[in-house]
């Protein structure tokens, strides 16, 4: 067979599908809606990596805070920079304070000019929110004028809430950490992150799952309309052609389904481009601008989606005799072989089994044999789910009319009922093991914080000019806020004798100092040395709380920052107290304690101040309104909610990723399910018709209708447990991790499939009613 008539069959088919009337194009149209779909999650997919490179070179060419610990000098050209972002709902919002010290001072990306005191340029986000009711709080928090909007060029996202705000005086407040001096923006010392072998297998899997359910909704839409198209080849096999010749006119059909879906693709990625620029899913959002594909991976899609349509048409036609007189499936087809389907998942374990053990310690994953196991094992799905389709149905007995007519349908065509739900298999089988992949090595990217949430919810940090007892008594008549304990804290060190010995001195009311320690006895004017905290290590607090001895807070060390070096005497009558278990869980805070009364003046100064606040949860967005507070006190102020654990941000935003693109992949499930059982009821409508013509009720044919997804979809929604599970475990087998299955992700993740695909078909059941009229029968 030469390539030339392989051309001239395949381009006979690509005629027919669309010159053969309304039944051709409808076909060809709903193939193309089906390969279209998954076209554009493809080239969605493709952009992902650009997208993630655009937003990080975002992020870095806009870094400004570096924690350096030596600050630039003053000059025309330097810009004083304030941390000054804060949290809204639990959403971020960036912000900055700025203070330009020259005329040629850095403009941060995305803003034309400076804005003065009391001013501020916003993103558009941002800019919608604080001019919506729902951001009226947040507007109290940020009272400053808006001059102008930040361009796409500053921000990371469309979503992103972001402002910069004008500022005075911020040179004398230079820490190296949230404040500091900057000639240029961009982190001038990047780190490079070691790669961690786990998450790069995270990110591996994450990928392959997202995909193959595409591959398997685009391969089963090239098949639509498949019984009908058997019918009208039987034509050309009156007209003369051979058998091969027949395959090849069908698999021309299909391929002009498949060109037509490549147009439909790029424009369904057109839109869902533009959509993406107006969303936010799970916090992340981007510009329309990211979402470029790459040019060769989006040139291997629009080959490897035509070439598939032929070589599954070409397959699915194997077994079908196509004759002068009619489409021959054998009244009894032959029945599926198990041995060849269970060598794809068997392959996919053995290439899996070499790098269990692995761990993070001993190596790298190889990521083509990662790829290759899991793809064939999740190809074992789609293999399989047809043999077990069969063979179930085959033994399934008598029952209501409904019952029967599912059944007989499902034994006479279960080929294009598992089709049906492969997709939601595999989706589903994945998710599994993802899930139990992430759930067995959270405890290694999560740590516990060591906040005690049981006695504190929030934390205030007060910037050292603010006095603590006025800024405590304002977040004490703050709605909803129950107890304040504030201290203010320093560094306490004898300079002279002992540079290396010190302790810390806090300053607090009494109420607040026995939150800290165990107190004999506490009045205004009382000092307290706590004896045997860990905080102080090997530190004698009996010799450094003598009476008459002089220490030194805000002490300066030989290579270390100038202090202020404050004076304090230890007064008579220091009473010793026993260490207890501070706010922050797990640490004896030791050092000296000082009700205000006892404190001098001078030492105001060099404390920082801390505020832990117990909250009463129940009281609408009293989070919101302590940060209010808190701003209102001091711009500089930071109001950090509490948590009892933290995760690694990469392992967060690997999850983050999986999430979105589940989001995206459970919508194509949808959609493709909606239009493949459209597809099949169109080519039932003759049948249906006819049954209620002869008196059928419809909601029997509804039922049968339900119960011929319902059976389908439990048998692969059972497969895809057994496989994710196998799969979860020899993922975490290379991980070196403990097995644990976590059932309530198992089922959560089966209950979603379920549920999509019952939705799709409570969404079909109007059309169904619609095709069950005696008017169907009528032939023009």
């Amino acid at each position: 067979m030469t390539a030339g008539q392989w051309g001239r069959d395949l381009a006979m088919g690509v005629r027919f599908a669309f010159t053969g009337g309304r039944e051709g194009w409808t076909r060809a149209v709903l193939t193309a809606i089906g390969v279209g779909l998954g076209v554009a999650l493809l080239l969605l997919t493709t952009a992902i990596p650009n997208a993630l490179s655009v937003r990080h070179e975002r992020e870095a060419a806009r870094t400004d805070i570096t924690f350096a610990v030596e600050q630039i000098p003053k000059a025309d050209d330097t810009l004083v920079v304030a941390d000054v972002g804060t949290e809204f709902r639990d959403a971020d919002v960036r912000g900055r304070a700025l203070e330009p010290e020259g005329p040629r001072a850095p403009l941060p990306p995305g803003v034309d000019e400076f804005p003065a005191e009391g001013e501020m340029v916003v993103s558009p986000a941002l800019k919608r929110l604080l001019e919506s009711d729902s951001g009226a709080l947040l507007r109290e928090r940020l009272p400053d004028r808006i001059v102008g909007t930040i361009a796409e060029s500053g921000l990371i996202g469309s979503a992103e809430l972001a402002f910069y705000r004008g500022a005075e005086g911020l040179a004398p407040h230079l820490d190296g950490g949230r404040i500091s001096r900057i000639d240029r923006y961009g982190d001038p010392h990047p780190v490079s992150e070691r790669s961690d072998p786990v998450l790069l297998l995270l990110v591996l899997v994450v990928f392959v799952v997202l995909l193959m359910p595409v591959a398997v909704f685009i391969a089963a839409a090239v098949r639509f309309g498949g019984e009908r198209r058997d019918r009208r080849l039987a034509a050309l096999r009156l007209v003369g052609s051979d058998s091969r010749m027949t395959r090849r006119i069908a698999a021309g059909e299909a391929l002009a389904g498949a060109l037509l879906g490549l147009v439909f693709g790029a424009g369904f990625f057109v839109i869902g481009r533009q959509l993406a620029g107006t969303a936010e899913v799970y916090r992340i959002s981007v510009f329309p601008s990211y979402l470029n594909p790459s040019p060769l991976l989006a040139l291997l899609v629009a080959v490897a989606v035509p070439a598939a349509a032929v070589l599954v048409t070409l397959f699915a036609l194997r077994g079908v005799v196509i004759e002068p007189l009619g489409v021959v499936r054998a009244g009894r087809p032959a029945r599926r072989r198990l041995w060849w389907r269970l060598l794809l998942p068997l392959a996919g374990l053995a290439m899996l089994y070499p790098m269990i053990g692995d761990g993070r310690d001993n190596g790298d994953f190889n990521q083509y044999l990662v790829t290759g196991g899991v793809v064939l094992l999740l190809v074992g799905v789609t293999a399989l789910l047809p043999w077990i389709v069969e063979t179930v149905v085959a033994r399934l007995g008598s029952g209501p009319v409904a019952w029967q007519l599912a059944v007989r349908r499902l034994q006479m065509s279960s080929g294009t009922a598992a089709r049906m739900v492969n997709g939601v298999a595999v989706a589903v089988a994945g998710a599994i093991a993802l899930q139990m992949l992430f759930a067995g090595v959270d405890d290694d990217y999560t740590r516990p914080t060591g906040q005690d949430l049981s006695r504190a919810q929030m934390e205030v940090v007060l910037p050292s000019e603010v006095p603590v007892a006025p800024a405590a008594e304002k977040l004490r008549d703050t709605e909803g806020v129950n107890a304040v304990y504030a201290y203010g804290e320093a560094y306490l060190g004898d300079r002279a004798l002992e540079p290396d010995v010190g302790a810390m001195v806090t300053v607090g009311d009494c109420v607040s100092l026995r939150e800290i320690a165990d107190l004999p006895s506490c009045r205004d004017g009382d000092v307290f040395a706590v004896h045997g905290a860990e905080w102080d290590g090997d530190v004698d607090m009996a010799k450094l709380a003598t009476p008459g001895r002089k220490l030194y807070l805000d002490p300066s060390y030989e290579g270390g920052p100038k202090g202020m070096q404050v004076p304090w005497t230890v007064p008579q009558g220091v009473k010793a107290a026993k260490p207890r278990t501070g706010l922050l869980a797990g640490i004896d805070r030791g050092g000296f304690l000082i009700t205000p009364k006892a404190s001098p003046d001078a030492l105001a100064p060099t404390l920082t101040g801390h505020a832990y606040l117990k909250l009463d949860e129940s009281v609408t967005d009293v989070h919101e309104r302590v940060r209010n507070t808190t701003a209102a006190i001091d711009p500089l102020a930071d109001a950090m909610q509490w948590a009892a654990t933290e995760r690694t941000g990469r392992f967060d935003a690997i999850r983050t990723g999986l999430l979105v693109g589940t989001a995206c992949v459970l919508a194509l499930i949808g959609a493709s399910l909606l239009v493949t059982q459209l597809e099949q009821l169109r080519e039932r409508k003759r049948l249906l018709s006819a049954l209620v013509a002869f008196g059928t009720r419809r909601r029997t044919l509804s039922l049968s209708v339900l119960w011929q997804t319902a059976i389908p979809i439990a048998l692969g929604l059972l497969l895809a447990s057994v496989v994710g599970l196998t799969l979860g475990t020899v993922l975490l087998k290379m991980t070196g991790t403990p097995v644990r299955v976590d059932w309530t992700g198992v089922l959560s993740m089966t209950g979603i499939g379920a549920g999509v695909v019952l939705t799709v078909t409570l969404l079909s059941l109007p059309p169904l009613l619609r095709l069950m009229r005696p008017e169907g029968l009528r032939t023009e």
